[in-house]
């Protein structure tokens, strides 16, 4: 019989509570702390360094673990990294939901071509400069997972959600110790990377007079569209973002139901299937929203029952849930010997992602190259929201189409980042293999983005 006062009914609660509330406390210190507020440091990621920061200050007092306590029930560590892993697919549910519409013309079509392969040969990039450091850093500290660099794009590049999942991974099939907080961490850092970096660009660039920054607006979302024809009214019989939760909601069991199958069929790939949560989440969904657009076109079902906008403010706030419960899931005593290796490659992810990026854009998007780098150095340290912050300090008003380019980048993104995370599973088996595969790929992805450049028609 189950009893309302104890702990395992009310330890999720208090969880979620604890995470949301650090958000509020987060956003306080971002209104009212003049360095914090002109960091452009997340509010999710402010939280959840208020949490270590709690924890941190418990164990001091106490000697003892802060999420191993009775009123969190099982293990609250694990609780984080299980929401961090589940807000991670939502997210991208919630934006693969969300309907485009309007004519690519042929030169934008292959401005966000560019901007997706500009993403994966970032990923790239990372990985190898991360590999390289790690393998080195093997040689010198005992018992150090020589693959750990693989986590850099995964941290940097894809986030949160993935430096856990891949963590994980090779915690359990690897034996890296403590590698979900070792991928939490460099996520971590990426943020920081993001934010830090960011400002210390865009005031270095306006001090020079290349650059002025726009006033800051709200935020942007009066720039977004409400509410689009002929969808089902905000309030009826169902609420319209219960609508938009089912719909979430539904494609991840289907996406649940597609890992069951495929880990039944390969069992050997069974944590690499789960750890694409996210992937088979995106496609699900893609389908679902196929499936509903083909009923109305046959005036089967007569009103549109997704809404971009509500999609966008769910798909955000699975994302900062996840942020905040991944940073505040590190554990930072079981790091204290790899500090050295992790801000190595935390400075040497900033570096090459800044340069990297900076030559991208100044090459290929000439137009809006600032904007375009600002978006994409911010994205590929961070996430795709942490981009669209920086963004907003050169182009509030979104004149530049680099938003876009952000959105659609992501189905040549996740086709030519597919085989970075089959190549994944390499990397602890052959870590120097992995570097030279990474290395040819890296090659023949910039063959491609260069191609005007190095295939000249000739007059």
């Amino acid at each position: 019989m189950t009893n309302f006062w104890d702990s395992n009914v009310w330890g999720f609660m208090l969880l979620m509570g604890l995470l949301l509330g650090s958000l509020l406390v987060a956003n306080i210190f971002k209104r009212r702390v003049p360095f914090l507020k002109n960091s452009l440091v997340p509010n999710s990621v402010l939280g959840g360094i208020i949490i270590l920061l709690v924890e941190w200050i418990y164990k001091l007092i106490t000697g003892e673990q802060f999420f191993s306590a009775n009123m969190f029930g099982v293990d609250g560590h694990d609780t984080l990294e299980i929401i961090t892993y589940h807000c991670l697919a939502l997210g991208f549910i919630a934006s693969s939901l969300k309907t485009t519409g309007g004519k690519i013309t042929k030169k934008r079509f292959n401005e966000i071509i560019n901007t997706g392969v500009t993403t994966v040969s970032t990923y790239l990039l990372q990985g190898i400069v991360g590999m390289v450091i790690t393998l080195i850093a093997a040689n010198l500290v005992a018992g150090f997972f020589g693959a750990a660099g693989i986590l850099l794009p995964f941290g940097y590049g894809q986030g949160t959600g993935q430096a856990l999942n891949w963590g994980a991974i090779y915690e359990a099939d690897w034996g890296f110790v403590n590698g979900k907080s070792f991928g939490l961490t460099i996520a971590a850092l990426g943020f920081l990377s993001a934010s830090i970096g960011g400002v210390i660009h865009l005031n270095a660039q306006k001090k020079s007079g290349r650059l002025k920054l726009s006033q800051r607006t709200d935020g942007g979302t009066h720039y977004e569209k409400v509410e689009d024809y002929n969808e089902i009214p905000m309030q009826e019989s169902v609420d319209k973002i219960t609508v938009q939760l089912a719909f979430i909601f539904v494609a991840y069991c289907l996406a649940y139901a597609l890992m069951v199958i495929l880990g039944n069929l390969i069992p050997g790939m069974k944590a690499t299937i789960y750890g694409f949560n996210f992937l088979l989440g995106v496609l699900t969904a893609t389908l679902v929203k196929v499936v509903v657009n083909k009923l109305y076109l046959k005036k089967i079902i007569t009103r549109k029952y997704t809404n971009n906008f509500l999609m966008t403010r769910l798909s955000n706030l699975f994302f900062d849930i996840m942020v905040v419960a991944g940073v505040a899931a590190i554990r930072l005593d079981a790091l204290e010997q790899y500090w050295g290796i992790m801000v190595i490659l935390g400075v040497a992810g900033l570096v090459v992602s800044y340069v990297y990026n900076r030559i991208i854009a100044k090459k290929l998007f000439p137009e809006y190259y600032e904007e375009q780098f600002m978006a994409m150095y911010g994205m590929l340290t961070g996430t795709a929201s942490t981009g669209i912050i920086l963004l907003r300090e050169l182009d509030p008003e979104f004149k530049t189409p680099v938003s876009d380019n952000l959105v659609y980048q992501n189905f040549p993104a996740i086709v030519l980042g597919f085989p970075l995370m089959i190549l994944a599973n390499l990397a602890p088996k052959n870590p120097i293999l992995t570097v030279i595969i990474f290395a040819a790929m890296f090659l023949a992805l910039n063959i491609f983005l260069f191609r005007s450049f190095i295939f000249k028609k000739r007059k």
